[in-house]
């Protein structure tokens, strides 16, 4: 791994060093992005030969792990003309709501754009601007531990129902055995755009729609969304932690690299993760698509990603276009590829060797992707964010056993009629 590492950075060495930036006047941007596992490190190691080729300098500006939270900081930055930060990396869903704020790279990056999953440059172009540059993608799975499944003879569930049964029979004899802290399934239940993420894909599979159809018909009240919900309700407290009510991504994580969860629901930045020396379940888990549901046989899978997208306050503007352009490049998308387990959105690097040899799961992660289904930020546009915590919140209100499926989605149905009727 190191010395695939060190000829990638001579590459990328190389690559940047033929770039046409002039280090005369060597500027310092601003990056800001949400810290996740070790997203930190892996940025510092990425933007360190560009910084080094170029002469300017990158300080990267932490936000929370809420993706809520952090855009919400992002809208009081950009709303008040704040030239501090340079460089913002931004959800896919964000590029409607923010599009404004931001420079069009589609003449900058002309040559990049013909790499990426076209689905990919399509969500980040609004009325023929592109928004931001594609910087890896992402599409949820389901974490599954190997071992356990063996000792206790059960499958690798293909369903939502079948799931339920087979966590709450691992986890009811292991807890016989003595492992009293052992768990069947953890994910992200709290009240935030997480949560939406994981109901949309409970429903989606179950047949029940995609919440906002992509015509902007209103779906999400029907009877297989109801069933999705009743199903999912019946988890806290009995496969899942009466706390996954307030766990996002990392506190989920946090009980399944303990060893303490049979099944988990999560990103692919924590498969590499779960694999490294100090994790209790390195080598012992596998990953698959996530189950279908009522009698259906389509898994769903939330398309996420992140991107970077140039502030048209930013006064480097020349040098913030040149390290977007090299973070949504083929060299840097390797790296992080390697070093993250982040899945490319540059088409060639999921037939790569490299990739291949040392993130093997990441050609296995195509059929996943394949799965993918957009949430409903193209039809809702600059208010979906309003459509999103509607959603998580009746969602919530369902899991945390606050009103019935049916209630709350016939409630929630009548409160995005009016969203739509002032205007998305």
């Amino acid at each position: 791994m190191k010395l695939i590492r060190s000829s990638l950075l001579s590459s990328l060495m190389a690559c940047i060093l033929a770039m046409s930036v002039s280090t005369l006047n060597a500027a310092e941007l601003r990056y800001v992005s949400g810290a996740v596992g070790n997203a930190i490190e892996v940025f510092q190691a990425l933007v360190k030969p560009w910084e080094e080729a170029t002469g300017h300098s990158v300080t990267l500006v932490p936000m929370p792990a809420s993706t809520t939270d952090q855009f919400g900081q992002y809208r009081l930055w950009l709303a008040a003309g704040n030239a501090d930060i340079d460089v913002y990396q931004t959800d896919v869903i964000w590029a409607p709501q923010l599009a404004e704020q931001f420079i069009d790279l589609k003449e900058s990056a002309a040559d990049l754009i013909p790499l990426h999953f076209p689905s990919i440059i399509e969500s980040q172009t609004v009325e023929d601007k592109l928004v931001a540059l594609p910087i890896f993608t992402d599409a949820p799975a389901l974490y599954y531990r190997k071992d356990l499944l063996e000792k206790h003879n059960q499958p690798v569930p293909s369903t939502w129902e079948q799931l339920t049964e087979v966590a709450r029979a691992v986890q009811d004899a292991e807890r016989a055995e003595g492992n009293e802290d052992i768990w069947g399934f953890v994910w992200q239940g709290n009240a935030y755009e997480g949560l939406t993420c994981d109901a949309l894909e409970w429903i989606k599979s179950f047949g029940g729609g995609q919440i906002v159809e992509p015509d902007g018909t209103i779906s999400v009240n029907n009877p297989q969304a109801i069933a999705a919900l009743d199903l999912a309700a019946t988890w806290p407290g009995t496969i899942s932690p009466p706390g996954v009510l307030a766990y996002q991504e990392e506190e989920s994580r946090g009980v399944w690299q303990t060893g303490n969860a049979v099944f988990m629901r999560n990103w692919p930045y924590a498969y590499s993760l779960g694999n490294s020396d100090d994790s209790a379940v390195k080598g012992l888990f596998d990953v698959t698509t996530l189950p279908t549901g009522g009698g259906h046989d389509t898994s769903a899978a939330t398309l996420g990603g992140w991107n970077v997208a140039v502030s048209k306050y930013s006064k480097n503007q020349e040098a913030a276009i040149d390290l977007a352009r090299y973070l949504a490049g083929p060299e840097a998308q390797k790296l992080r590829t390697l070093m993250a387990s982040n899945l490319p959105t540059i088409i060639s690097l999921y037939d790569d060797a490299d990739i291949a040899a040392n993130q093997p799961i990441i050609p296995r992660w195509k059929d996943v992707f394949l799965q993918a289904v957009p949430r409903p930020s193209a039809p809702t546009k600059v208010k979906y964010n309003e459509v999103s915590a509607k959603f998580w919140s009746a969602v919530h209100n369902t899991l945390s056993g606050d009103g019935s499926a049916a209630d709350n989605l016939e409630l929630l149905e009548l409160e995005l009629q009016d969203l739509k009727g002032s205007g998305w």
